[in-house]
């Protein structure tokens, strides 16, 4: 187990994550820079010291760990693992063909569901995948990133009863900027 302090765990997902580089959004738009989940993904002592510091985050009520595709499934794995936790894993999109399933992993119906995502902008995702959560009888009880970025995510989860806990603001990062 990696002893660190939240300073450190900042200066390293930084130096692991933040890519100088572009990057295109879904709208199309460029950004110069940007948070690279896949690189914090597979480094394991960075990511089981996220989950550690994003342990504390979880709401006490909280049942399951619910993971986005693509960036929030490891992150829910490393999370469930540090705190016991079962973990779901959500589709964009059912699946076309083996078990046609939007929601795999454990039950979610009936159980107070956390969605844990990589980074979280205008909130978009978050709110399809709650809807998706809602429509399957699951209560989310609020949403997890490592880094927020301020582009009106907050407020529209907030809309929708959703509680966003970010480990991370964007100007608790490096002057680089780095986030997608």
């Amino acid at each position: 187990m990696t002893e660190t302090t939240p300073g450190d765990l900042t200066a390293r997902l930084a130096a692991t994550a933040c890519v100088t580089d572009a990057f295109t959004l879904t709208d199309g738009q460029v950004l110069g820079s940007y948070f690279d989940e896949y690189k914090l993904a597979a480094d394991p002592r960075l990511l089981h010291d996220v989950a550690a510091a994003m342990a504390a985050l979880v709401p006490q009520d909280a049942e399951v760990l619910a993971g986005l595709e693509l960036g929030g499934v490891p992150l829910a794995i490393a999370l469930s693992a540090a705190t016991g936790l079962p973990a779901a894993f959500l589709r964009r999109r059912p699946k076309r063909y083996g078990s046609r399933r939007q929601i795999e992993g454990a039950r979610t119906r009936g159980q107070r569901v956390v969605l844990i995502d990589d980074v979280v902008r205008s909130g978009e995702q978050l709110l399809a995948m709650t809807r998706a959560l809602r429509g399957a009888g699951a209560q989310v009880a609020g949403a997890l990133c490592v880094l927020e970025r301020p582009l009106g995510g907050r407020l529209l989860l907030g809309e929708h009863g959703i509680r966003l806990h970010p480990l991370l603001g964007e100007a608790d990062l490096p002057s680089t900027g780095a986030a997608s």
